[in-house]
C-alpha cells in the first residue's frame, strides 16, 4: 500500500486464501479505479466497465454499448468486434448494459492475444468513431420497404430496436424493467436502460455522443485485470493507450436513495401473450437497505436461501403447494443489482386476477415464519452453501476470472468496499456470533424488512392477447406521427442514408489493421489429464487427482438400453428424479438433506453419437452432485438413494410438471433460434432428433398434453399422471439394468471414496441401445409464439466426426457466420443475431437468426451461400475460420470440468488421438475444401426448414418455393 506505478498509486493489498490469490486497489492520477487479482490462472481476464445512468428509456448506454464497438481511431474499420471473434484464441468476448452499468470484459489464455484484445477494447470504448451509419444500423433508422423507393411502405429499422422488440415480449422482460420502475420509481431503474421500442426513435446522434462524452472517460471508468501475468504491464498498456490522453474529469453518476412509500403501492402491467389460463406473475417486491453494506447483504441473501434455497424450503413450500401457481415468479429473491438491494417472491403459472391472493399468501406465510422461527438447521445449511461458494474455483458459466470481476463490481460501482465482494469472513463471524448469541436475526429481518416495511410493490404481470396486434398498430401510428410533416426532401435524405449504410455496409475494409494470431499460436495437443479406471461389476469407475479446493465432484452416466416409447419419458424422468423424494424421505426432507450436505445434485439426459457412426446413437442418463470432501460420502449415499429409491407422488409430479411446463413456455420468445435449430435438424439427423425429443419444441408439446389435456389423452388430470407415473416405474427398472459410468474428481487424497454403494446397483446385463425417435418429415416447420420477430433456421445432414470432411465443414460454418451471415442478417437485415452452427458429433450443419425482423430474406441469404462462397475469398479469411474453429476444439476447463470431459470422453471414442488427428485436419482446411464440402452438402434437396415467430410465414416465403405445416405452440 502507498506505492507508486507510474502514475497509479496502490491503495491497498489484499490476501485471498480461499482463491489462492491476491486483490490489488490502485487508483490512477486522473481518478480511474483498477482492481487486480493475482492468481495463479493462465486463463487472463480484462474489463472495464463505466457507470452509466439514463434519463430515459431511450436506450442510449445500450445502442451506446452496440456503437462503441463498431470502429475506432486506431482500428476504423466497421466491425472491430465482430472481427475480432475470427481473429482471436479468447476464452470470452463480449459487452454488457446492466441498469446502471455498462461493461467491456474479456478473458484468453494466451499472452499475445490478450495485448491484442487490450488495444482493441481499449481503442473501442475510449475512442470510438461513433460514425452515424453505425448509430442508423445499430440504433434506429427509417427504411422504406424498398430502401430506394419512397412510395414503399415506411418502416422503422435497427439492430437494438429490432433486439428490444423481441425482449419486450417476454413476460421475464417485462417483469425485470417493471420491478425497477415499481420500486425506484425516482431513480435510473425507472428507465429502460436496454431501450424501450416506443421510446427509442427518440434517441438523436447527437444524445448519444453527448452521453459518451460523458460517461467513456477514465475518470468514471473501473478497470480489470485478472491472472499469472504482470500487474505493471497491464497499466503502462492502459497508460500508453488511454490515460496519457485524458486530463481529470468530473462526473456526477452517484445514484440517491429512493424515498421511503409511505404504504404499500401496486403495479399492473401486460406483455404480449395468449397464455390467459397459466401465463399470469404477480411478485411481491421491497425495497431494502444499501447493497455496498457488506453485512446486510450477507444477512440477506442467506435469508434469500433459507426461505427460498429449495423445493422444501419454508417459503417457497407453501406457495408452491397453495396451487395458485405452478413456480416461484421471475426474479424471486434477494438482488443486489440496485444500489439499494430489493427481496421479492411470488408466483407464475397464474391464471389472471390472482395476485391479490399471491400477496395474501406471501404476507402470511412470511408472518406464520416470524411467528413460529426458522429452523437453526436450515441456517446452517445455507451458511453450507456459501462455504461451498467460496471455496469452488471453476469455468462453468463464465470463466472463473470474469466470475471474480462480477462479484467485486457490485459494492465496488455503490462505494463499498470491493474486497467484501470476494471474502465474507468477517460477516460470517459477525453473523455466526449474533445466531450462536441467541439473536433472533431473520425473524427480525422479515418483521422489520418485509411486514412491517410500507416500501412494497406487489406486481401484477398478465398476458395480453390483442396487445401485440395493438403494438404493431401502434408502430405504424408512430411512423405515421413521425413523418407526417416529411417533405419529399425528407423522403430523398431518407433513401440517400439508406443507399449510405449500404454502401458502408458492402465496402471492403482493411480488417489487417487489427492485431491477429496465427495458426501457429494454436496448441496442437488437447487436455491429458490424469486419471485412473477400475471395473466394480459391471460399473467403470474413474478417478481423476485434480486441485479442486478441497471439493469432490461425482458424476454416474447410465447408458441405456433401448427405450422405445419410454424416450419421451426420460427428460421428465431426469427433471423429477432429483426434486421428488427417496429412500422413505419425501422431497422436502430430500431437498434439505442435499442442502446439509452438498452443493446440489442434479440429473439430465443426453444422447452421444460413435465419432465414426451417425446411426451409433446412445442414450444416457447422468446423475451429478458436489460436496465438501468432508461430506464425500453423503454425497454418494445420496445420489445412491436418487438413483436406486426414487419415490413419486402424484401431487408432487403434478407441481413439477407445472413448472417444467411454466419455463418452458418462457423460454421460447427468448430462445427461438435454438429451438428452429433443433426443429429443423430433428429432420435430418437421428441423433438430432432424439435430442429434440428431450429438451425442444416436442417436450413442450408432449408436457402441454399432459399437464393441459388434449387429443388422445385421458380427460382427468390425475388419470394421466397415474400413466405416467406407471412410466416412470418402468424406465427406473431400465435404468437398473444399464450401463454405468462414475467418475470422481477430487484432490489426490480424497480419491478413495467408497463408491460400491452405487456401482452394486447396477447387476443386469442389457445391451446399451439405439433410440427409436418419431423422425418428423422433411416438410418445412413452422412454430407460431407470442413473439414479434422471427427466429429462423435451416440445416443438412454431413458426415460423422472421424469423416476427413468434417473439420472443413466445421471451418465452414466460421468462415460463414464471420464474413457472410452477420454482415447480411445483421447488419443489413437488422436481425440481433445470425449463426452457422457444425454439430461435430451429430453431423449437422445448420443455420440460424435471433431476433430476425424478416423471414423471406433470412432465407434467401441462407441459400446464397454457393454464390458468396464463388467470389473474392482469400487467405485471411481462411486462417481466421480455422482460428475461430479451433477455438471450439479447445473449451475452457478447470479441475472440476477437466477430467471428467477426458474421461467421458474416452469412453465414448473421443480419445485425445482421436481428438488431435482431427485438429491437425483442421489446420490443414484449404479454401478448395470449403467450396467443396459446401457443394457437397449444402444442397437445396438436403435442407430441412423450420422456424418459430409471431405469424404464419407461408404468404412471405411463397416465391421461394417454400410451404410451411404450420402449428401454434
Amino acid at each position: 500500500m502507498g506505492d507508486t506505478l507510474g502514475r497509479y498509486t496502490v491503495e491497498r493489498t489484499e490476501a485471498l486464501p480461499e482463491m489462492s490469490g491476491t486483490l490489488v486497489l490502485l487508483r490512477h492520477e486522473n481518478g480511474a479505479r483498477h482492481a487486480h487479482v493475482a492468481r495463479e490462472d493462465d486463463n487472463l481476464a480484462f474489463g472495464v466497465t463505466f457507470p452509466t445512468v439514463p434519463k430515459d428509456s431511450t436506450g442510449v448506454a445500450h445502442i451506446l454499448e452496440h456503437n462503441v464497438l463498431m470502429g475506432s481511431r486506431k482500428y476504423p474499420v466497421p466491425d472491430p468486434f465482430f472481427s475480432m471473434l475470427p481473429r482471436s484464441l479468447n476464452t470470452f468476448m463480449n459487452a454488457m448494459t446492466a441498469s446502471d452499468w455498462t461493461t467491456y470484459p474479456f478473458s484468453t489464455r494466451n499472452v499475445q492475444d490478450y495485448d491484442n484484445l487490450l488495444s482493441v477494447y481499449l481503442d473501442a470504448t475510449f475512442f470510438p468513431l461513433l460514425r452515424y451509419e453505425s448509430f442508423l444500423q445499430d440504433g434506429h433508422r427509417f427504411e422504406f420497404e424498398t430502401p430506394d423507393d419512397p412510395t414503399t411502405t415506411l418502416k422503422l429499422q435497427g439492430v437494438v430496436y429490432n433486439e428490444m422488440k423481441g425482449a419486450m415480449a417476454s413476460a421475464g422482460s417485462v417483469m425485470w424493467r417493471s420491478l425497477g420502475q415499481a420500486l425506484y420509481p425516482d431513480l435510473t431503474y425507472a428507465n429502460n436502460s436496454g431501450g424501450s421500442p416506443e421510446h427509442i426513435p427518440e434517441l438523436t446522434y447527437e444524445g448519444l455522443r453527448a452521453f459518451h462524452a460523458a460517461h467513456y472517460h477514465p475518470s468514471n471508468a473501473y478497470f480489470y485485470s485478472y491472472g499469472n501475468q504482470s500487474l505493471e504491464h497491464v497499466l503502462e498498456r492502459v497508460e500508453d493507450q488511454v490515460m496519457s490522453q485524458f486530463p481529470a474529469q468530473t462526473l456526477d453518476v452517484s445514484i440517491p436513495d429512493q424515498p421511503d412509500f409511505g404504504a404499500p403501492r401496486r403495479m399492473d402491467v401486460v406483455y404480449p401473450g395468449t397464455d390467459t389460463e397459466r401465463g399470469a406473475q404477480a411478485l411481491v417486491a421491497w425495497k431494502l437497505g444499501r447493497s455496498s453494506d457488506p453485512d446486510l447483504n450477507l444477512r440477506w441473501s442467506v435469508l434469500s436461501d433459507v426461505l427460498l434455497g429449495n423445493a422444501g424450503a419454508p417459503l417457497t413450500r407453501p406457495l408452491i403447494d397453495s396451487g395458485l401457481g405452478s413456480a416461484l415468479a421471475d426474479f424471486s429473491g434477494y438482488r443486489d443489482s440496485f444500489r439499494e438491494g430489493a427481496f421479492a417472491v411470488g408466483l407464475k403459472g397464474l391464471s389472471a386476477g390472482k395476485a391479490d391472493e399471491v400477496e395474501a399468501l406471501v404476507l402470511a406465510t412470511l408472518r406464520q415464519i416470524a411467528d413460529a422461527g426458522l429452523d437453526p438447521a436450515l441456517i446452517e445449511s445455507s451458511l453450507h452453501q456459501f462455504e461451498i461458494a467460496q471455496k469452488e474455483v471453476s469455468n462453468s458459466g463464465y470463466p472463473y476470472g470474469l466470475q471474480v470481476m462480477f462479484r467485486l463490481l457490485g459494492p465496488w460501482l455503490y462505494g463499498g468496499d470491493p474486497v467484501t465482494g470476494l471474502r465474507l469472513d468477517t460477516e460470517l463471524d459477525h453473523l455466526r456470533a449474533d445466531l450462536a448469541g441467541g439473536a433472533r436475526v431473520f425473524e427480525t429481518m422479515i418483521g422489520e424488512g418485509l411486514l412491517d416495511n410500507p416500501h412494497r410493490v406487489t406486481l401484477n404481470v398478465t398476458p395480453d392477447p390483442e396487445l401485440a396486434a395493438r403494438t404493431e398498430q401502434s408502430e405504424r401510428e408512430l411512423v405515421g406521427r413521425l413523418s407526417a410533416d416529411f417533405t419529399d426532401e425528407d423522403r430523398a435524405r431518407i433513401v440517400r442514408e439508406s443507399l449510405q449504410l449500404q454502401s458502408l455496409q458492402g465496402q471492403e475494409s482493411d480488417p489487417n489493421v487489427l492485431p491477429t494470431l496465427t495458426l501457429a499460436d494454436v496448441p496442437a495437443g488437447v487436455a491429458r489429464p490424469e486419471y485412473a479406471t477400475e471395473q466394480a461389476g459391471r460399473a467403470l469407475v474413474g478417478r481423476v487427482p485434480q486441485p479442486t479446493g478441497g471439493l469432490d465432484y461425482l458424476d454416474v452416466q447410465v447408458r441405456l438400453p433401448e427405450l422405445g416409447e419410454l424416450l419421451d419419458v426420460l427428460p421428465l424422468y431426469a427433471y423429477a428424479v432429483t426434486r421428488s423424494g427417496a429412500a422413505g424421505q419425501d422431497y422436502v426432507a430430500l431437498a434439505r438433506r442435499a442442502e446439509a450436505v452438498t452443493g446440489g445434485v442434479s440429473a439430465s439426459a443426453a444422447v452421444g453419437t460413435a465419432p465414426d457412426d451417425l446411426g451409433r446413437v446412445r442414450l444416457a442418463l447422468s446423475f451429478s452432485g458436489k460436496a465438501l470432501a468432508r461430506n464425500g460420502g453423503d454425497l454418494v449415499s445420496l445420489l445412491r438413494d436418487v438413483i436406486a429409491q426414487p419415490e413419486f407422488t402424484r401431487e408432487r409430479l403434478r407441481q413439477l410438471l407445472e413448472q417444467r411446463l411454466a419455463g418452458l413456455k418462457a423460454s421460447v420468445v427468448g430462445s427461438g433460434n435454438a429451438y428452429a435449430d433443433r426443429l429443423a435438424s430433428a429432420q435430418v439427423s437421428l441423433s438430432a432428433a432424439t435430442d429434440e425429443r428431450l429438451g425442444g419444441l416436442s417436450l413442450l408439446a408432449n408436457l402441454k398434453a399432459i399437464v393441459e389435456g388434449g387429443e388422445g389423452q385421458p380427460e382427468a388430470l390425475d388419470d394421466r399422471l397415474d400413466a405416467l407415473l406407471a412410466r416412470f416405474a418402468e424406465l427406473h427398472a431400465l435404468i437398473l439394468r444399464g450401463q454405468p459410468l462414475l467418475c470422481l474428481t477430487a484432490l489426490p487424497g480424497d480419491l478413495d471414496l467408497d463408491l460400491t454403494s452405487i456401482t452394486g446397483l447396477f447387476t443386469g446385463d442389457t445391451a446399451v441401445g439405439v433410440p427409436t425417435p418419431p423422425r418428423p418429415a422433411r416438410t418445412p416447420q413452422a412454430r407460431l409464439t407470442d413473439s414479434p420477430v422471427a427466429f429462423n433456421a435451416l440445416a443438412y445432414p454431413t458426415v460423422p466426426y472421424t469423416h476427413t470432411d468434417s473439420p472443413a465443414l466445421l471451418v465452414l460454418s466460421r468462415l460463414l457466420r464471420g464474413e457472410y451471415l452477420l454482415p447480411e442478417i445483421r447488419e443489413k437485415g437488422g436481425a440481433y443475431g445470425a449463426a452457422a452452427g457444425f454439430d461435430t458429433r451429430a453431423g449437422v450443419f445448420s443455420f440460424s437468426s435471433y431476433r430476425d425482423p424478416h423471414v423471406r430474406r433470412t432465407y434467401e441469404v441462407f441459400q446464397n451461400v454457393q454464390a458468396f462462397l464463388a467470389g473474392d475469398l482469400g487467405e485471411r479469411e481462411l486462417t481466421e475460420a480455422i482460428l475461430s474453429a479451433s477455438k471450439l476444439l479447445d473449451p475452457l476447463t478447470s479441475p472440476d470440468t477437466v477430467g471428467r470431459l477426458r474421461f467421458f470422453g474416452d469412453q465414448g471414442g473421443y480419445t485425445p488421438e482421436v481428438q488431435e488427428a482431427y485438429k491437425a485436419r483442421l489446420l490443414a482446411v484449404t479454401l478448395d475444401d470449403l467450396r467443396r464440402v459446401a457443394a457437397t452438402y449444402l444442397t437445396p434437396e438436403r435442407a430441412a426448414y423450420a422456424l418459430v415467430a409471431g405469424k404464419d410465414p407461408n404468404a412471405d416465403v411463397q416465391e421461394l418455393g417454400l410451404e410451411f405445416e404450420v402449428t401454434k405452440i
